[in-house]
């Protein structure tokens, strides 16, 4: 997989207490993603861009909600999400200091 596909299969990670708490208790880590990746692609893109080993991919497809935008109707985007649980000892630095 190049570099360039990687990138993209990867979109940013997903920092909420919900995620904060399985990355404490579960050693998971929650990411979103591109809708056309699949399990082993995004399995892929973690282990190649942070050098871990990745145990288990769960992912859940989000649909965007309904919402009135002053008076008008209007819509939050879907997304897709994975949950990447790591081996034992392993961890990603998410919010890395450039």
């Amino acid at each position: 997989m190049s570099n360039e596909r990687l990138l993209q299969v990867l979109r940013a990670p997903l920092v909420s207490e919900k995620s904060a708490r399985i990355q404490e208790s579960a050693n998971q880590y929650v990411f979103e993603v591109a809708r056309d990746a699949t399990k082993a692609d995004v399995k892929k893109a973690v282990e190649e861009l942070f050098k871990v080993s990745v145990k288990a991919v769960n992912v859940v497809n989000v649909k965007g909600k309904t919402k009135a935008f002053r008076g008008r109707l209007g819509g939050r985007g879907s997304m897709r999400k994975a949950y990447i649980s790591l081996a034992d000892g392993q961890s990603i630095d998410i919010v890395a200091k450039a």
